[in-house]
């Protein structure tokens, strides 16, 4: 098996639902414009009260994707 070796970009998801909800959102959302993501890390958890209530979930994402092999 060859060395890989990883880019590591952040992003904000964000849901009124869930915070499973917003990492799914954070991680399809890279998926759909990165190639190669393997992996995921959440680094920050916050969200917005309304009247007293939670009415939106935030997760800001480290998301790793492979790097793709140079040809020479």
């Amino acid at each position: 098996m060859a060395d890989n070796v990883y880019r590591v970009t952040e992003l904000v998801g964000s849901s009124q639902s869930s915070l499973d909800e917003a990492i799914r959102g954070a991680v399809r959302r890279a998926s759909s414009t990165l190639r190669e993501v393997s992996w995921f890390e959440v680094s920050e958890i916050r969200g917005h009260v309304e009247d007293g209530d939670l009415a939106h979930f935030q997760v800001t994402v480290k998301v790793g994707f492979t790097l793709e092999d140079t040809k020479e």
